[in-house]
């Protein structure tokens, strides 16, 4: 009985260490295929982020080529491309200050000061002249304060 018990010992503490290397080895395994997921995750994610920097440079060269064309080459035709938009903005300007200039003429000569002062200068005068002078002062804060500058020529 002790021979039979001996053998089946034996016979089964042989079989450990090939267990072990088995289980080892599905654990190599297993580790190794761990590390190729994550090679790929890394090269796919690097592929991304090459793709993001392709974007953004190419957004970037879109509002160049905006922006650019702007300029022809002639001296004179630039300077009036450049003019439009501001002599736009002074055009409307004095539009405006003309509009209030003879409304002054027209209720000053039958109202007191404080009533005329309210009467030329509404809610939607404050709302224009508001909404002018945060469009022109606020992009200049938001570009210094996120440093955006870099990207506008």
């Amino acid at each position: 009985m002790i021979t039979l018990l001996a053998s089946i010992v034996g016979f089964i503490s042989s079989i450990i260490p090939d267990v072990l290397k088995l289980a080892q080895d599905r654990s190599n395994k297993k580790h190794q295929l761990d590390i190729i997921n994550q090679q790929v995750s890394a090269h796919n994610q690097g592929i991304t982020t090459e793709f993001e920097a392709y974007k953004i440079k190419s957004d970037q060269e879109e509002t160049n080529n905006l922006y650019s064309t702007y300029k022809s080459g002639i001296n004179w035709v630039d300077a009036i491309n450049a003019s439009v938009r501001p002599a736009l903005a002074y055009a409307f300007f004095g539009l405006y200050s003309l509009v209030k200039y003879k409304q002054y003429e027209f209720l000053s000569s039958s109202m007191e000061a404080r009533e005329l002062v309210e009467k030329l200068w509404t809610v939607d005068d404050q709302a224009i002249f508001a909404g002018i002078i945060s469009f022109y002062f606020g992009q200049r804060a938001i570009l210094k304060r996120f440093n955006l500058g870099k990207f506008i020529k």
